[in-house]
């Protein structure tokens, strides 16, 4: 496993982020054979394209310049305008071919990373100056395998090479008694060939380097745990600090909560366990509402204030568990429980008004409740 600066492993892959990072920087994998392979073929379907235009031309600026008059030669201004028609003559004919492989090199570079341009990569550093470092990439690991690729890539291709021009050594030898153009058509085909076989043996090395550039790039870019932790820190903020927030909110949310059970008509209980709180909004659709809810320790504090604010406090636990269940605060009860908070808060009003007293208490052991909201 590859090692920080501080001796840390780098186990982790790397996250978006330092992906995004790595490619503002230019870090991103390229393969230079991959592009040398394409290049090579590009130039192969060029030459079969293009190679009987450039025929052509070679052969009038042979021709041309073979049959140039004895005054031109001797006058300088004569001479230049002669050669620069010549030499316009042959990159006109050449234009296309350079067209072709300037494509290609854009395209086949950007295969692995995708286009990527990154101003920071031009900007010049001091650390790339430093002379150690240049060293330790020359005599590190990764110099010893650019070394052992580069081997590897030297006796195959030239090997290649050597058995082509083996094989057609005959034919190179009768080159110099065919008759010009045929002799340069002729010559074009055995240079089509000799690319096309070092192709071949290119996309045998590309076939190496693009996975070890792949394995390679994702090293570099490996973090370290603790790496990991400080990006996560940076971007999501703190634990520590996030769980305090989150426990400021719930306190906030459970102060606003108590402020609004003295608005309460009635508490609802189970006795001990749950404590719900309802008003019946008559400005609003009518149907009673939700204004605080709780277990255990805060169904204790919804009673208390209840109790410090003579709110009636009604202990029927069925009906207290569906509703504790079933509605969020401040939201309107569901229809199911309708009939059994009526009856309650039918006696809360007529209590309140003085038409009953507690001892009229009625049953509310049986109230009306669906058996998909009991709980």
């Amino acid at each position: 496993m590859a090692e920080n600066e501080d001796g840390q492993e780098k186990s982790e892959d790397p996250t978006e982020k330092k992906k995004t990072e790595s490619r503002k920087k230019g870090q991103i994998p390229r393969s230079k054979e991959l592009t040398t392979l394409f290049m090579l073929l590009a130039a192969i379907i060029g030459i079969m394209i293009f190679a009987k235009d450039m025929v052509e031309v070679i052969t009038d600026i042979m021709r041309h310049n073979f049959s140039i008059e004895r005054a031109t030669l001797f006058a300088p201004e004569q001479l230049f305008t002669h050669l620069k028609a010549e030499l316009a003559a042959m990159l006109k004919a050449l234009l296309p071919l350079f067209i072709l492989m300037l494509i290609t090199a854009v395209l086949s570079s950007a295969i692995l990373g995708g286009f990527n341009f990154s101003g920071e990569s031009l900007i010049p550093k001091l650390s790339k100056m430093n002379p150690i470092k240049g060293l330790k990439k020359m005599f590190g690991t990764q110099g010893l395998i650019e070394l052992v690729k580069s081997i590897f890539k030297i006796l195959l291709l030239g090997s290649i090479a050597v058995y082509f021009l083996w094989q057609a050594k005959n034919e190179l030898y009768g080159l110099s008694e065919e008759t010009f153009p045929g002799s340069f058509i002729h010559a074009m085909e055995l240079v089509s060939w000799q690319f096309l076989l070092v192709s071949l043996g290119m996309i045998v090395v590309a076939a190496i380097d693009v996975p070890y550039q792949l394995w390679s790039n994702t090293k570099q870019l490996k973090m370290t745990k603790q790496e990991v932790k400080d990006e996560s820190k940076n971007t999501d903020g703190n634990p520590e600090i996030k769980g305090r927030q989150r426990q400021l909110q719930r306190d906030m949310a459970m102060q606003r909560m108590m402020g609004d059970v003295p608005k309460a008509d009635v508490i609802i209980t189970n006795p001990t366990h749950y404590a719900v709180a309802l008003q019946y909004d008559t400005d609003g659709s009518g149907a009673p509402v939700m204004l605080a809810k709780g277990a255990d320790l805060v169904a204790l504090q919804i009673r208390n204030v209840a109790q410090a604010n003579d709110i009636p406090i009604m202990e029927i636990p069925a009906l207290s568990r569906a509703i504790y269940y079933s509605v969020e605060i401040g939201h309107e009860i569901p229809g199911g429980l309708y009939v059994a908070v009526a009856q309650v808060l039918a006696y809360i009003f007529q209590l309140k008004n003085g038409d009953v007293t507690e001892a009229d208490k009625p049953d509310m052991s049986s109230l009306p409740i669906p058996e998909e909201l009991k709980r």
